[in-house]
């Protein structure tokens, strides 16, 4: 199928609406919602871990559902399901409600961020999926940046709950309509088959017991454990490093903006490189930029040369994990094979910020952390180039 920038467009579009309006709003309505529903910090956190692993929980049948030629209603109904449970949402009145609908919203994210959007540029332009994938996520990381203030603003404007109420209906106004008109003609699971092949392609589950998929399976989990991690611990993190306390509060606002940039080099240069020998150097960044703060401790230059790799690294990584399955494992069943990495995926996206919390201490700060999470780096970096070297043999 010929590479349709249009459509990728408006898939773009839903990105952002739906990273700004869902997963980045919490941290906008968590302190509102406390307030009104007598919940402790620890009690509304739980709301959106459970969200996750939701998310993750879905991830597979929702892959598989993708691989079978139901993208379009996937997506319009997980649109339609985000609608309804932010409007929902306004209607809480107490933990066991909050929770259940994040639960319900975890389980409508997995239709409608970045993995089922991956597996569907992937599924219908065999020849630029990794163009389209960039193009993705290059608005989806301005979603930040866009919907905060917006959150915000409607928030003290209206109140937490009448926000809702504009936010389920540019869900409803915009990503349910989006995604059913320009998903259609979903190609067909036979028109993946390889031209003039003899042979019936082999099942997703073949392709789980493989070697590549293994490795692969190991680099994103170890790499979204780390990239987990620290947001949760950054401005902690940078205040131990040296940093002025102004500029530890600003500097990690600033992380969005280099991701985008990281993703618009890409975009931009990639085709003057080899893509095999960027997809190794790219995640090099991560353990790069955590060398730094650690044999830099103390040092605002460090803790700045960390930022700037960290936020090049995590922003090209995004398109690394969401092309690895394709360009090593197996291209007919990505959205099934990337679906099963999804509750794994979501476990260790949970418990690394716990995890990196409890190696802290008040006379080591957060050392013994940052050097379990360089070490992962690297095992999830040498996970990769196992994977390209197995796909080559």
């Amino acid at each position: 199928m010929t590479y349709d920038r249009r459509m990728v467009g408006w898939l773009s579009v839903g990105q952002l609406v739906t990273w700004g309006s869902v997963f980045y709003a919490f941290a906008l309505l968590m302190e509102p919602v406390e307030q009104s529903l007598g919940l402790s910090r620890a009690q509304s956190s739980l709301a959106f871990s459970l969200g996750l692993l939701a998310e993750g929980a879905m991830a597979w049948p929702i892959g598989r559902w993708i691989d079978r030629g139901h993208e379009r209603a996937v997506m319009t109904v997980g649109s339609l399901v985000l609608a309804l449970g932010l409007f929902a949402h306004s209607f809480v009145e107490g933990a066991a409600g909050f929770y259940a609908v994040w639960l319900v919203l975890g389980a409508a994210l997995a239709a409608t961020l970045y993995s089922p959007a991956f597996a569907i540029v992937t599924r219908r332009f065999p020849h630029d999926f990794r163009r389209a994938i960039i193009t993705l996520t290059f608005l989806g990381g301005l979603a930040s940046t866009v919907f905060i203030p917006l959150v915000a603003w409607l928030v003290n404007a209206l109140g937490w709950r009448h926000a809702l109420w504009v936010l389920a209906a540019i869900h409803l106004l915009v990503c349910v309509p989006l995604h059913a008109t320009v998903l259609r003609g979903a190609p067909r699971p036979s028109a993946r088959s390889q031209p003039g092949a003899a042979r019936t392609p082999l099942p997703a589950s073949h392709y789980m017991r493989s070697k590549p998929f293994l490795l692969i399976g190991v680099f994103s989990v170890l790499l979204m454990a780390v990239t987990a991690a620290l947001p949760p611990h950054m401005v902690s993190l940078l205040r131990g490093s040296g940093l002025p306390e102004a500029w530890a509060i600003a500097v990690p606002a600033t992380i969005g903006i280099v991701q985008v940039f990281g993703r618009a080099l890409l975009y931009f240069f990639e085709h003057r490189f080899d893509l095999h020998l960027a997809n190794r150097l790219i995640p090099c960044l991560i353990p790069l930029g955590l060398a730094a703060l650690l044999a830099g401790s103390g040092h605002a230059g460090a803790a700045l040369l960390f930022v700037g790799l960290y936020g090049m690294g995590n922003g090209m990584l995004t398109i690394v994990k969401g092309t690895a399955i394709a360009q090593y494992v197996n291209r007919d069943h990505v959205a099934t094979l990337n679906g099963a990495l999804g509750l794994p995926m979501a476990i260790a996206r949970a418990i690394a910020p716990l995890m990196l919390g409890l190696l802290w201490t008040p006379a080591q700060g957060y050392t013994a952390g940052l050097w379990v999470l360089l070490a992962a780096s690297l095992v999830a970096e040498l996970a990769l180039v196992g994977a390209q070297r197995a796909r080559a043999r």
